[in-house]
Protein backbone atom coordinates (compact mmCIF):
# COMPACT_ATOMS: atom_id res chain seq x y z
CA UNK A 1 0.00 0.00 0.00
CA UNK A 2 0.87 3.49 -0.21
CA UNK A 3 0.04 6.42 1.70
CA UNK A 4 -1.66 8.74 0.21
CA UNK A 5 0.12 11.84 0.85
CA UNK A 6 2.55 10.02 -1.42
CA UNK A 7 0.41 9.87 -4.31
CA UNK A 8 -1.09 13.19 -3.81
CA UNK A 9 2.97 14.29 -4.34
CA UNK A 10 4.07 11.96 -6.89
CA UNK A 11 1.60 13.68 -8.83
CA UNK A 12 2.09 17.41 -8.33
CA UNK A 13 5.71 15.94 -9.40
CA UNK A 14 3.99 14.85 -12.60
CA UNK A 15 2.15 18.29 -13.38
CA UNK A 16 4.84 20.30 -12.70
CA UNK A 17 7.23 18.33 -15.14
CA UNK A 18 4.48 18.69 -17.64
CA UNK A 19 4.25 22.45 -16.86
CA UNK A 20 7.75 22.96 -18.02
CA UNK A 21 7.21 21.14 -20.97
CA UNK A 22 5.00 23.15 -21.95
CA UNK A 23 7.25 26.34 -22.18
CA UNK A 24 7.79 27.33 -26.14
CA UNK A 25 5.30 24.48 -27.23
CA UNK A 26 2.86 25.71 -29.98
CA UNK A 27 0.34 23.36 -29.17
CA UNK A 28 -0.61 23.23 -25.27
CA UNK A 29 -3.22 22.10 -22.96
CA UNK A 30 -4.94 24.48 -20.16
CA UNK A 31 -4.86 22.05 -16.96
CA UNK A 32 -8.63 21.45 -15.52
CA UNK A 33 -9.92 19.90 -12.59
CA UNK A 34 -8.35 16.43 -11.86
CA UNK A 35 -10.64 13.55 -10.95
CA UNK A 36 -8.70 10.51 -9.01
CA UNK A 37 -10.64 7.64 -7.75
CA UNK A 38 -8.90 5.33 -5.16
CA UNK A 39 -9.43 2.39 -3.33
CA UNK A 40 -8.01 3.50 0.31
CA UNK A 41 -7.39 1.35 3.48
CA UNK A 42 -7.32 2.77 6.99
CA UNK A 43 -5.00 2.73 9.85
CA UNK A 44 -5.56 4.11 13.17
CA UNK A 45 -2.87 3.48 15.98
CA UNK A 46 -3.96 2.28 19.19
CA UNK A 47 -2.18 5.31 21.28
CA UNK A 48 -3.85 7.86 22.36
CA UNK A 49 -3.67 11.11 20.24
CA UNK A 50 -2.75 8.85 17.07
CA UNK A 51 -3.66 10.20 14.07
CA UNK A 52 -5.46 8.25 11.61
CA UNK A 53 -3.39 7.24 8.02
CA UNK A 54 -4.90 6.71 4.91
CA UNK A 55 -3.33 4.30 2.69
CA UNK A 56 -3.93 4.12 -1.22
CA UNK A 57 -4.07 0.30 -2.51
CA UNK A 58 -1.87 -0.58 -5.47
CA UNK A 59 -3.67 -2.37 -7.89
CA UNK A 60 -3.80 -6.52 -7.52
CA UNK A 61 -3.49 -6.14 -3.78
CA UNK A 62 -7.28 -5.07 -3.53
CA UNK A 63 -8.53 -8.68 -2.68
CA UNK A 64 -5.83 -9.05 0.68
CA UNK A 65 -7.51 -5.56 1.62
CA UNK A 66 -10.92 -6.33 1.97
CA UNK A 67 -10.22 -7.57 5.03
CA UNK A 68 -8.92 -4.61 6.30
CA UNK A 69 -12.25 -2.54 5.06
CA UNK A 70 -11.16 -0.93 1.85
CA UNK A 71 -13.24 2.12 0.98
CA UNK A 72 -13.18 3.96 -2.63
CA UNK A 73 -13.17 7.66 -2.86
CA UNK A 74 -12.65 10.28 -5.50
CA UNK A 75 -10.91 13.35 -5.39
CA UNK A 76 -11.44 16.39 -6.98
CA UNK A 77 -8.29 18.40 -7.38
CA UNK A 78 -8.42 21.79 -8.63
CA UNK A 79 -4.72 22.61 -9.88
CA UNK A 80 -3.32 26.10 -9.59
CA UNK A 81 0.29 27.32 -10.16
CA UNK A 82 1.46 29.63 -6.84
CA UNK A 83 1.31 33.21 -8.15
CA UNK A 84 -0.11 33.13 -10.92
CA UNK A 85 -3.67 34.35 -11.78
CA UNK A 86 -4.29 31.61 -14.69
CA UNK A 87 -4.25 28.57 -15.09
CA UNK A 88 -1.22 26.34 -16.03
CA UNK A 89 -0.53 24.57 -19.17
CA UNK A 90 0.92 21.39 -20.03
CA UNK A 91 1.99 20.05 -22.96
CA UNK A 92 1.32 16.75 -24.87
CA UNK A 93 4.73 15.08 -24.25
CA UNK A 94 6.38 14.19 -20.62
CA UNK A 95 10.02 15.21 -21.97
CA UNK A 96 11.68 16.30 -25.29
CA UNK A 97 12.78 12.41 -26.15
CA UNK A 98 9.11 11.00 -26.31
CA UNK A 99 7.76 11.03 -29.66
Amino acid sequence: MIELTSVIRDLREELGRAIAAAEGEALRFELGPIELELSLALERAGQAGAKVRFWVVESGAEAEVRAVSAQRISLALQPAVAGAGTPPFISGRADANEQ
